[in-house]
């Protein structure tokens, strides 16, 4: 019997790539390739038979990877999904492993790795390496629901935060969004703090940065 595998990526290469590599293997048969995430959930809605594994990047357009995870996890629980993207560090790994990812893989990663990890999720339904496995021993001793979530999650940031954040980016002094939110300073305050911790970042202007480079806003807000 052979594993059937989607591929989804909005890189065609990387695809044609990884198609070509896996498909050397007698027992992988790739049965689809998504370019996106809403893309392959019209494949899984119509598929007569659903794939075994799906290997998922995390940044793709129309639906990302984290989402459409979410999704597939939910509606689609027998299909095992091993993220594989440029991505790696701790808030990334740990989230996908928290919306349903059964390994996680960055895409340097050696042929044989990808090929291994395959098997062992067929097989055995996941596969951490001691990389992964630490930082998912890690999560269960974090008290910072933050660091489950990254920028692709959608409840990375609250509305409120966001809108507090577009304020900030327009340097607003707290008071005035405050006045503008018609919210308190002080929990003004508490929402700086908090995208300060999910951000990572230091600084106000270090949240502006982050906040422009990950289109958390749009650039065109800053004066």
């Amino acid at each position: 019997m052979q594993i059937n595998v989607v591929l989804a990526d909005d890189e065609e290469l990387f695809r044609v790539g990884m198609s070509y590599i896996l498909s050397r293997d007698p027992e992988i048969r790739i049965a689809y390739e998504a370019s996106n995430g809403k893309e392959l959930l019209t494949y899984l809605e119509n598929a007569t038979d659903l794939p075994h594994i799906i290997i998922m990047d995390i940044k793709m357009p129309e639906l990302n990877g984290v989402e459409a995870t979410k999704i597939i996890h939910r509606q689609f629980p027998s299909v095992n999904i091993i993220a594989l993207t440029t991505y790696n560090t701790k808030p990334f790994i740990r989230n996908m492993i928290a919306v349903g990812a059964s390994a996680y893989l960055v895409k340097n990663s050696p042929p044989d790795k990808v090929i291994h990890t395959i098997k062992q999720v067929y097989y055995k339904g996941f596969y951490y390496d001691s990389y992964v496995m630490q930082i998912v021993n890690d999560r269960y001793s974090s008290v910072n629901e933050a660091s489950e979530r990254s920028i692709f999650d959608e409840s990375f940031i609250t509305p409120r935060e966001k809108e507090v954040l577009e304020y900030i980016c327009k340097q607003h002094t707290t008071q005035e969004i405050a006045e503008a939110l018609f919210i308190s300073p002080r929990t003004v305050e508490v929402h700086r703090k908090n995208l300060l911790e999910k951000t990572g970042v230091k600084n106000i202007a270090g949240l502006v940065i982050f906040a422009i480079n990950n289109t958390l806003v749009s650039p065109e807000i800053i004066d």
